[in-house]
């Protein structure tokens, strides 16, 4: 890298990526705010200047479809961040820098094993492990060793400290003798039900069985096609069994970014899950499970997984604009029950596509800075009033609220904990890790977030598809849209010029992905969805031995023999037959008998329901087919799920029909 010095600025005559150049989201209130407008032209980079034209180069053209990150289409992300700066720079009311605690040592892996749902492997409640062998006990040989790395640092931690009460020793938790420390994959403990001896799971796609045998790791996932995104066998255990394979690969930096893979999901008999389909219960393990494997993928490529927390600052308490997601749905929620996304956010968004997509250079075209100001006023003082001039607004300014809502954040929509974790991603080598990392994030971020988030990449992509008019294609909002989602209120490098650029490419990347796979990163892959089973079976099995807990199951099957008594024998017959019993007490009184046939969908037990309840005033859309009990607290089913391989997996669940909203 050399550089010139000028009068204009620092030009940049040599440029390498450099996988190190990710965002440090440590800030300090003493350093000046600097303005960085980095403009990338053919083999120059300029910091700090910006010509508005450079010789040689034509303007871009904006109705091009192309969607490909090339060299011009960076332009757009600079002037995006050079109007949010003069923004804020403008603001009489600066924001208060949001600072980073630079955890102890040790304090990082403590917090992961809290979060983990494995706090009982340390502290004061070493001693009772119960909880977390559970845990243990489903989980793979790359999850397990997370864990198990994350615990030895703690230990040694806890140890240096000197402190009063007894540290266990990790190879007790994880029943490892002392030679084999080092060697999770001998734990019988960590192999998740259904795996084979090498703990990798069979896998069954559209009737072919692959089993992964001994170490011969070049056969996994072979069958698959190259687009096929394999979500039985855990994803950081195939990263382990394609590492050797890595070779072959193309790494990420040497990738074609133009490219952006159709991805398929083979089709999963049982049913695909999304996130909302289940308990919370289930959702609360679904959280911890997801936390371990993206940290186990992360380390299978030697990619550090930290989390962050803010210090506490002043934050607004009220308000609409830079008030945190929590608070303003509490306010939402007192006007309108349920509510799960900000009410001006689903205002702004249906305002701006009333007046129509069709807009050139949406969302790509700032308004007026004055015209936002006095807007951001009338709407905090009149929008819970309902007396807003919503037909006062141009469409560019509507836009620009909405980014400003978001970037306003006084922390940021991915969460202060997880926005490096999700920068991260684009240090994995493959597109399909990066979407499979970007899959588990997601299933931890809040529900506030996850929900917020979910509106803004639909309303995007509503967006795109309205490009031959607006002039609007995918890399022109991800390059606009990724300076509003990951610099938030409060936010203030320190990185370099090289790292700027890295920031602002890389992220640029993540809003693509984020938008054109939004569809599969809702989804809950088959593997945690077994964990989650097995979690549940064991916990029955612990719950079973314990003699209080008899006696109420006792008393509740006592209670249920007592109102069930009718159907008891019947049911019995009917599973010997292959027959079911659907229930649906919202509506009925009596329970529908199913014959349980090689083809019988949920849809297909939901059609039968309506033509035999016709009285009933409901739409089908409303209705859902739930799995309940057994070795599952609840979830909707799929309307493509087979009823007869979901009774095989669990013949204990009760089958009951009710309105998505109850």
């Amino acid at each position: 890298m050399s550089s010139q010095q000028n009068s204009k600025g620092v030009v940049l005559t040599g440029f390498y990526q450099n996988n190190e150049g990710l965002p440090v989201l440590i800030t300090g209130k003493d350093e000046e705010e600097q303005t960085s407008l980095l403009s990338r032209r053919t083999g120059q980079y300029n910091i700090h200047s910006r010509a508005k034209n450079a010789a040689g180069n034509p303007p871009y053209n904006r109705s091009s479809s192309q969607d490909s990150l090339d060299e011009l289409s960076m332009d757009d992300y600079w002037t995006e961040l050079e109007h949010i700066q003069k923004t804020r720079c403008n603001d009489q009311e600066q924001p208060e820098e949001v600072l980073m605690k630079v955890p102890d040592e040790g304090e990082l892996e403590e917090e992961w094993l809290k979060e983990a749902g494995l706090s009982d492997l340390i502290g004061d409640s070493a001693g009772d492990l119960q909880e977390s062998m559970v845990v243990l006990s489903t989980l793979t040989r790359t999850q397990a060793a997370a864990v198990q790395k994350r615990v030895e640092t703690v230990a040694q931690t806890l140890r240096k400290k000197n402190r009063h009460h007894q540290v266990p020793d990790v190879r007790d938790i994880f029943g490892l003798p002392s030679a084999q420390s080092e060697k999770i994959s001998n734990v019988n403990e960590t192999q998740p039900a259904g795996t084979s001896e090498n703990g990798k799971q069979d896998v069954k796609s559209d009737g072919q069985t692959i089993s992964p045998c001994g170490d011969d790791k070049s056969n996994l996932d072979t069958a698959l096609l190259e687009t096929d995104i394999n979500l039985e066998i855990s994803f950081s255990e195939q990263a382990a069994g394609l590492k050797d394979q890595s070779k072959s690969n193309e790494p990420h930096g040497d990738e074609d970014d133009t490219l952006l893979p159709n991805f398929r999901i083979p089709q999963d008999k049982t049913g695909t899950t999304m996130i909302g389909d289940l308990a919370s219960q289930d959702m609360k393990k679904v959280h911890s499970l997801a936390l371990i494997e993206l940290t186990a993928l992360y380390d299978t490529f030697g990619i550090d997984f930290k989390s962050h927390k803010a210090v506490k600052i002043k934050i607004k308490e009220s308000g609409l604009f830079g008030v945190p997601l929590t608070v303003l749905l509490e306010q939402d929620q007192k006007k309108v029950p349920g509510t799960k996304v900000p009410l001006i956010l689903q205002k702004l968004i249906s305002h701006i596509e009333e007046e129509g997509l069709d807009t050139e250079g949406l969302l790509r075209i700032p308004g007026s800075a004055t015209r936002i100001k006095s807007l951001c006023q009338d709407l905090e003082a009149k929008f819970y009033e309902g007396t807003f001039a919503w037909d006062s607004i141009k469409q560019h300014d509507a836009a620009s609220l909405l980014k400003f809502f978001i970037r306003e954040l006084p922390h940021p929509l991915l969460t202060m904990e997880y926005l490096n974790a999700f920068i991260t991603v684009q240090k994995l080598p493959t597109r399909k890790q990066q979407l499979q990392a970007l899959n588990l994030l997601v299933l931890f971020l809040p529900e506030p977030s996850r929900d917020t988030l979910k509106t803004l990449l639909e309303f995007l992509q509503r967006v795109i598809d309205r490009k031959e008019k607006n002039k609007m294609t995918m890399n022109n909002i991800a390059v606009v849209m990724a300076p509003n989602l990951f610099m938030f209120k409060g936010f203030r490098s320190k990185n370099g010029e090289q790292q700027e650029f890295a920031m602002a490419t890389g992220t640029a990347n993540l809003m693509r992905l984020l938008i054109r796979y939004q569809n599969l990163l809702w989804l809950i892959p088959k593997f945690l969805m077994n964990q989650v089973r097995k979690q549940n079976t064991e916990n029955q099995k612990k719950m079973s031995k314990d003699r209080a807990m008899k006696k109420l199951l006792k008393k509740m099957a006592y209670d249920r023999e007592k109102h069930e008594k009718l159907d008891r024998n019947t049911t019995e017959t009917d599973t010997l037959q292959g027959v079911i019993r659907v229930q649906a007490p919202q509506f009925s009184k009596v329970s529908m008998a199913i014959q349980l046939k090689e083809d019988l969908k949920a849809s297909d037990v939901l059609a039968s329901f309506l033509s035999q309840i016709r009285t009933v005033a409901i739409k089908r859309e409303d209705l859902c087919l739930y799995e309940i009990g057994g070795n599952i607290g609840a979830r909707c089913l799929n309307d493509e799920t087979y009823m007869k391989d979901l009774y095989q997996l669990n013949p204990n669940a009760e089958w009951v029909i009710k309105s998505r909203s109850c």
